[in-house]
């Protein structure tokens, strides 16, 4: 079984550095989970690891597609990454980005299933043991589809069970993939305000970069949806003439700050998952042996 350690957490926190220093310490590779780096067209507002950061340790789906090509979706990116996970056969991967739909794909599967928050607290409480005799009572098919020692495959088989009433394995789409893994969620944190600096100070290394450049060879394609994001679209209203470059560089900064706010929500709805600082590298280890 592949034990993977999830770092999610706002832009600008320290997502990358973190990330290569735990997959160097348990000597993985890494699998990106954000959107927009994905796409080989865009480097610098993307934020995508530098050429050293890329060397010191391996790195999986970044510049890995074409914005020319299919975008790439939750769904596309949850068969990729199983792909990459299940040709690597390592005993950790490290996945890391921004875009928490992507990350929820991965490690949990896509499906059209009901939830019902009452009901997963109230499973919570029981052991792993009197959900298996549901399963064996309620779902006899389904003890050989599922892994029935990964507890969180289990319990959410018996949530749509209680549900719905009806047994899970005649319920199930197919989107969610039954796959081999287990996996520790990290969110890595900063205080807000540090954050939001951290935030305008990437934006204006980015313009020394070249973001202008790069978002202007970039503008005859701007209708392409891996375009339509933070730090292209502001300059390309720019290039049409409706804002000075001056204000788009203030709106994406005030655009990002607010992203990261989305994020930041995002993650306080991860249940069970692990906060730390971006530098605590030793107790994220720990964390993930001891949980996985």
């Amino acid at each position: 079984m592949t034990k993977i350690i999830s770092i999610f957490g706002a832009t600008a926190v320290g997502k990358t550095e973190c990330a290569i220093k735990v997959a160097e310490e348990l000597g993985c590779e890494i699998i990106s989970a954000d959107s927009r780096q994905f796409y080989k067209e865009m480097t610098i507002g993307t934020a995508v690891p530098s050429p050293e950061e890329l060397a010191e340790v391996k790195h999986n789906m970044i510049h890995s597609h074409s914005i020319f090509d299919e975008p790439v979706t939750a769904g596309i990116y949850e068969r990729e990454a199983m792909s990459i996970i299940n040709q690597l056969n390592s005993e950790y991967i490290v996945v890391v980005g921004g875009s928490g739909l992507y990350i929820k794909a991965l490690l949990y599967g896509l499906d059209s299933l009901p939830k019902d928050n009452d009901v997963r607290q109230m499973l919570q409480t029981k052991t792993i043991e009197e959900l298996r005799t549901i399963i064996e009572q309620k779902d006899q098919a389904l003890i050989n589809q599922i892994d029935m020692n990964n507890r969180r495959r289990v319990e959410r088989a018996v949530e749509v069970i209680v549900i719905t009433g009806r047994p899970y394995s005649e319920q199930r789409t197919g989107a969610a993939t039954e796959r081999n893994i287990d996996f520790a969620e990290i969110i890595l944190d900063r205080p807000r305000e540090l954050l939001y600096d951290r935030i305008n100070q990437r934006v204006d290394i980015m313009i020394q970069q070249g973001l202008l450049e790069e978002a202007r060879e970039l503008y005859p394609h701007r209708e392409l949806q891996p375009l339509q994001t933070v730090g292209y679209r502001e300059l390309f209203d720019a290039f049409d003439g409706t804002i000075s470059v001056e204000r788009a560089t203030e709106l994406i900064k005030q655009n990002t700050r607010r992203y990261a706010k989305r994020q930041l929500t995002w993650a306080r709805s991860i249940e069970g998952a692990k906060w730390v600082k971006p530098n605590e590298i030793s107790q994220i280890i720990d964390y993930a042996r001891k949980t996985i």
